[in-house]
């Protein structure tokens, strides 16, 4: 940037030492101008976004059974709706699960749905 700077700054003023005419006093304005709105363009600019952050890394490991009827709904482990959520997620040794009903459902280790 300072080498830019220099070279921003030492044309027009090159152009302006020996009495100029109008072209090269117009020029030289033209060209400080420029380069100037660069050097605000380039400070103003944002550094790049971070790299993305993994997805989730989920685990379930010895859950016990899961049992659904009558329209209940069991779950032993980890419920992400659709992976939401960040990090990780890990489910051990949860136990059973047990709905009852019609249209019941139940479920061990990770659930997405």
């Amino acid at each position: 940037m300072v080498v830019a700077a220099v070279g921003v700054v030492s044309t027009p003023l090159l152009w302006l030492l020996d009495n100029p005419d109008t072209g090269q006093l117009v020029g030289a304005s033209v060209q400080a101008a420029t380069g100037i709105a660069a050097l605000v363009w380039a400070l103003l600019q944002r550094p790049p976004a971070p790299a993305p952050v993994p997805g989730p890394a989920d685990l379930a490991v010895n859950t016990g059974n899961a049992d659904g009827t009558d329209g209940g709904t069991a779950h032993t482990g980890v419920r992400r709706p659709g992976g939401a959520g960040t990090g990780s997620a890990k489910a051990e040794r949860t136990g059973d699960a047990t709905a009852q009903g019609p249209g019941s459902s139940a479920g061990t280790g990770i659930d997405y749905s």
